[in-house]
């Protein structure tokens, strides 16, 4: 995972926590999600202007 550990791993989310708050990383995390859904969505999507 990026060359990083479980230690700095749970660095990251210590400070996450500190920085938004528990109550906001399940938003973030949410949004986050809704927002690659709709990349790949679009990536995926054929483009009807094209001829094959």
């Amino acid at each position: 995972m990026f060359g990083l550990g479980w230690p700095e791993v749970l660095v990251i989310l210590f400070v996450l926590v500190l920085i938004f708050g528990p109550k906001k990383i399940p938003e973030i995390g949410s949004s986050l999600g809704k927002t690659i859904r709709s990349f790949k969505a679009e990536i995926n999507r054929e483009n009807p202007g094209e001829d094959d």
